[in-house]
């Protein structure tokens, strides 16, 4: 089958499975709604279901919007609501899938201890980042690492070849985890090298989101992938059918190249990441290439999630990183790579990004495509700006989806009210995932600031103390607000009937947002 034949199977699943999709909620609806006309006592017991739930959500531990979005739909629709809370509105994922990741990391766990003198090197030179390096390895069970040099991509245009070059000297085995990957020349680039090295005798493994790949690939391409002598993981087959479990996606995106050459960030393998398709102006996207011992946190973060699903592996040491890759490991401060997961019980990203603006003391800059962040971190957010520190972000100028767009919008009118600087990229999207702080730190990766990302998919990302990297990151940000534009308060907010009406529906789309 030809590239447009395969583009038009995949469009036409994707129209196909939310069709289903659609279909399931409406009769799931008109049936709901014809009981309870037909008997009043199951209406009742409906609506005793949605009162027990709202105080279920009240009372649960979990994200002050989240719960309040759940409560005002139960409330608008008292019969409805709770059945549908049952259906698709707790973020735990099933007992089953839980029990698989927890399984893949049987064999892993013992060799990502925390080496002593790398924590301790770090303390001293670094004091003020420890607890977060600290909580990464002891409590998420993430070390940090020295030997290990940081490249820092400002646009996916830049990262793509040295991508293609570090996949042709492999020589063991090549790790590839995408959320998206789409036909074109990046993917088809990276694919006949992949095809090449499998032939090779490489050890070639791909995994992918179902969804995330859903109008972008055809139903069966792992199965073609595996007749070219790659191993394929389609991660969580994304079924029409109205469930919890589909929420949980994986939204992360790296490569491992014989366990010493890792990338990753925002970029996915599709050709608008590297500007060779314009959808919405320029595409910005940032990315990094890791070169040391901390590539074995990647390499760790992928053999979980395939031996989740895939079982096999047994001796792990021969994934490790290996000195003689090109001599010693050069030493650029500390890295410390790490992964987020829907099932352990832990916000990792949200608790790194709040305590990184927290100690904020000098500047601390964002980039994000979407924003709809919690109010601890909004208020994180505002005290740092009132406290005197430059807190400034960068968001899309040219949206990809117009509905998010506004609700990115919305949230940033708290922000700028309390003295945060939000800028539009006027030239196109940003899809790059960033923030760094006081020349100190920053972290890279695919974690975009929204509900979806910070708690609900599988994502990744490196925390970088005292490196090269971090100054290019915030070189990039101050290039990046130079060729943007500078939103003020009194843009966003509009006065007259119809701007109190566009705040009214900003105001709904928030306490939704959490929900989408």
């Amino acid at each position: 089958m030809n590239g447009s034949g395969k583009k038009k199977t995949a469009s036409g699943r994707m129209i196909v499975t939310f069709l289903l999709i659609i279909m399931q909620i409406v009769w799931l609806i008109l049936l709901v709604n014809k009981a309870s006309n037909n008997m009043d006592w199951l209406s009742n017991i409906f609506q005793i279901l949605s009162i027990v739930m709202a105080l279920y959500i009240v009372n649960k531990d979990d994200v002050t919007a989240y719960r309040m979005g759940w409560v005002l739909l139960i409330v608008i629709a008292p019969v409805f609501g709770g059945l549908i809370y049952l259906i698709w509105g707790d973020k735990r994922a099933s007992i089953f899938m839980r029990r698989k990741i927890d399984a893949g990391m049987e064999g892993i766990q013992e060799y990502l201890s925390q080496k002593p003198e790398a924590e301790q090197a770090f303390r001293r030179a670094m004091p003020r980042a420890a607890g977060c390096a600290h909580y990464l390895s002891h409590r998420c069970g993430f070390p940090v690492w020295q030997n290990t040099a940081v490249k820092y991509y400002s646009l996916g245009d830049f990262q793509f070849p040295d991508i293609l070059e570090e996949l042709k000297k492999a020589e063991k085995f090549i790790f590839v985890e995408y959320f998206i990957i789409e036909e074109g020349l990046m993917w088809d680039s990276v694919l006949g090298i992949l095809r090449e090295k499998a032939r090779e005798g490489v050890d070639v493994r791909i995994i992918y989101d179902d969804f995330g790949c859903l109008s972008k690939l055809p139903n069966g391409y792992d199965k073609e992938l595996e007749t070219m002598g790659i191993k394929c993981l389609r991660f969580n087959p994304f079924i029409p059918v109205v469930a919890v479990v589909m929420n949980n996606r994986d939204h992360r995106k790296m490569i491992v190249v014989d366990g010493n050459v890792a990338f990753t960030g925002g970029l996915n393998l599709a050709d608008e990441y590297i500007n060779h398709r314009s959808r919405f102006g320029h595409w910005k996207d940032s990315g990094l290439m890791l070169i040391g011992e901390a590539v074995w946190n990647f390499t760790a973060m992928f053999l979980q999630m395939w031996n989740a699903f895939r079982p096999g592996d047994k001796d792990i040491e021969q994934y490790m990183p290996h000195e003689e890759y090109e001599g010693q490991f050069e030493a650029d401060g500390y890295v410390q790579p790490f992964c987020d997961s829907p099932f352990d019980y832990e916000a990792v990203t949200v608790n790194l990004y709040t305590d990184m603006i927290s100690r904020a003391k000098d500047y601390i800059f964002i980039f994000t495509p979407y924003l709809a962040i919690s109010d601890e971190m909004s208020m994180a957010l505002r005290m740092a700006a009132k406290r005197g520190v430059d807190v400034r972000m960068a968001i899309p100028g040219i949206p990809d989806k117009k509905l998010t767009y506004r609700i990115t919008r919305s949230y940033t009118i708290p922000l700028l009210r309390a003295g945060v600087r939000v800028y539009e990229y006027t030239p196109g999207f940003l899809h790059s995932k960033s923030y760094v702080c006081d020349d100190e730190t920053a972290i890279v990766g695919t974690v975009n600031s929204d509900y979806r990302s910070l708690y609900l998919q599988f994502e990744c990302g490196v925390l970088m103390s005292g490196n090269e990297a971090v100054l290019d990151v915030r070189d990039d940000a101050l290039e990046t607000f130079e060729v943007s534009h500078e939103v003020t308060f009194e843009e966003r907010i509009k006065t007259g009937f119809f701007g109190y009406l566009e705040r009214a529906f900003d105001s709904v789309l928030k306490i939704l947002a959490p929900l989408f």
